[in-house]
């Protein structure tokens, strides 16, 4: 494989950018001129000694806003671990030029944390799949070989993906979750690694990107991977989550939790199967969990799904729900065994892949779990990390880390790193996606719900119905910019950002605190009589609640909603 080099340093002058590449015995120059946008390689004396030079971690690629190209560049990183030999970074830091109309958005996607490289390994692909690739797919270089439903640089990289000899540069970046850890048990040391890469493919935020578009991608798809190595030997265990892959929405109106709506002007059956068609290439069998509840809002959903999988008369495609809600109700979470007993011998069959250390593959994965809840968050990763706990028991009995009658639950220090890497797992897809860490992590990580837990589920509840009402569309907008969903004009100064608000918005708002804040007034300063001070209140009071209801009718009118891709286009 084509390696990229390791380490740069930036020299900016007025017309051009030159990116210099600072391992040993390399003398390439990689320079862009930041007026035609023409990229060439040249050498170091090439560099014009005014440049002002600086030391950066790596390129992200280039992007076109309103006054022409600029360079996005990883200034900072912090080393994740060694996986399977290879060095991980988590991007923590990033820079460009100023641009006052976008920059902003490109920071906010920028620094949403969860961005991950590696300069000679392929992070897009799981283990399995790089393992049965052929012998030219391994000479690739890694921007030619990446999985482009993980590259979230991609768009940024389009300069850059036409010139081979300028691959060298660059490097795919994943967004998701990575750990790589170290354990112990009974003496026997092993790397125990999670990766979950979310796809750019319909990316976007919690309300505003739902079910599948019409080439069956999936709303906060992520496919999750556990790796294990001991001794030269190597397993993973893949699976999958996704929106319910078919097409509906749930815009945000103010109302806590808005009403989930099926669309009725789409044949559904199409891109469902395109959903799973993809689906059963890439990864076999598929068995798919919907953990969403089975009456109100979400019954719809659950009878939809489970009719499209009949339809569809696909004997590779088995469905399964379960009420995750109902079943673990009044902290009942021992229940979520039932789940798990139900799905063991499907678990069982599928097996999982695993390589000696000759390299000689012993087993593939024959099929994968695609769970799923209303979000693919909360619920979605507590069923993940039980899978992911079963498949492991069999792998390290397999490898010879466990011995017969040995289980992981009674390695004391290894399931509690376990528990937190996995409820790390689950906060980062859920900043991702809602805006908050996720729900449910007290029992993931210590493997009980508490009272704790409950409030701080409250908490952040709280804080997502903040920002899916009120900033979630700019986090949007943010996302379509980045990944290339909305491509600024250069030659259009107007940007479609300003969206004038009616009369609404303000005169409502305004009413509501008035009429309220006299409500209390008129309790606290009693008029003459009681029948005064009675008519006053029930006077503000109405006029209060009938704002409040105004508002409430008209909600979709006061939330931040997307501006930069037509809402069509999310739905």
């Amino acid at each position: 494989m084509a390696n990229t080099f390791q380490s740069f340093s930036l020299h900016i002058t007025p017309e051009k950018f030159y990116i210099e590449a600072c391992d040993d015995g390399s003398v390439d120059v990689l320079a862009i001129d930041r007026v035609s946008t023409e990229m060439t390689l040249t050498v170091r004396k090439d560099v014009p000694a005014s440049a002002e030079t600086r030391p950066i971690c790596g390129l992200m690629g280039t992007i076109r806003l309103v006054a022409g190209m600029y360079l996005v560049v990883i200034t900072k990183k912090r080393k994740v671990g060694d996986l399977l030999g290879h060095a991980v970074w988590k991007a923590l830091d990033f820079d460009m030029q100023d641009n006052k109309t976008f920059l902003s958005m490109i920071n906010s996607m920028l620094h949403s944390d969860g961005f991950y490289f590696a300069t000679d390994y392929d992070l897009t692909h799981t283990l399995q799949r790089l393992a049965n690739t052929s012998p030219e797919f391994q000479e690739m270089s890694l921007l030619e070989r990446a999985d482009q439903r993980f590259v979230w640089n991609g768009h940024l990289l389009r300069e850059f993906i036409a010139q081979p000899e300028l691959h060298m540069f660059v490097f795919p970046v994943v967004h998701g979750f990575i750990t790589v850890k170290s354990s112990c048990i009974s003496g026997k040391v092993f790397e125990w690694s999670i990766i979950s890469r979310r796809s750019c493919f319909r990316a976007g935020v919690r309300y505003y990107v739902r079910g599948i578009d019409s080439e069956g991608h999936a709303a906060n798809y992520v496919e999750t991977e556990q790796i294990v190595q001991y001794n030269g030997a190597k397993a993973s265990f893949v699976q999958t989550r996704g929106s319910i892959p078919f097409y509906w929405s749930q815009r945000p109106n103010l109302r806590y939790k808005p009403k989930p709506q099926i669309s009725k002007t789409v044949n559904h059956l199409d891109g469902f199967q395109r959903h799973f068609d993809s689906q059963i290439i890439l990864y076999g069998r598929q068995v798919t969990l919907n953990l969403i509840n089975q009456k109100g809002s979400e019954k719809p959903l659950e009878l939809a799904f489970d009719k499209m999988v009949t339809n569809l008369g696909n004997g590779m495609i088995k469905y399964i729900a379960f009420d995750f809600h109902k079943e673990c109700s009044h902290m009942r979470w021992h229940r979520l065994q039932i789940l798990l007993d139900m799905v063991a011998e499907m678990q069982d069959d599928f097996g999982y892949f695993l390589v000696d250390a000759d390299g000689k593959v012993l087993l593939n994965q024959e099929g994968t779990f695609r769970s799923n809840c209303m979000d693919c968050l909360d619920r979605t990763n507590v069923i993940q990390s039980l899978l992911a706990r079963r498949s492991l028991q069999s792998q390290l009995q397999r490898m010879g880390v466990l011995h017969i009658g040995q289980r992981i639950e009674e390695q004391t220090d290894f399931e509690k790193m376990y528990k937190n890497a996995w409820a790390d797992n689950a906060d980062a897809c859920a900043k991702q996606y809602a805006g908050t860490g996720a729900l449910k992590t007290d029992f993931t990580r210590t493997g009980k719900r508490t009272h704790w837990g409950l409030l701080m589920d409250g908490w952040n509840s709280m804080i997502r119905y903040y920002k899916n009402n009120f900033s979630d569309g700019f986090r949007q907008d943010s996302i379509d910019l980045f990944l290339g969903n909305y491509v600024v004009d250069e030659a259009d100064w107007t940007t479609p950002l300003q969206d004038p608000k009616d009369w609404k918005f303000l005169t409502l708002p305004i009413i509501m605190v008035v009429a309220f804040s006299m409500c209390i007034i008129c309790l606290l300063m009693a008029g003459d009589t009681w029948t005064e001070t009675l008519a006053y209140v029930l006077f503000w009071g109405t006029a209060s609640a009938v704002t409040g209801g105004l508002i409430l009718f008209y909600g979709r009118d006061f939330v931040d909603a997307p501006k930069l891709v037509q809402k069509e286009k999310l739905d």
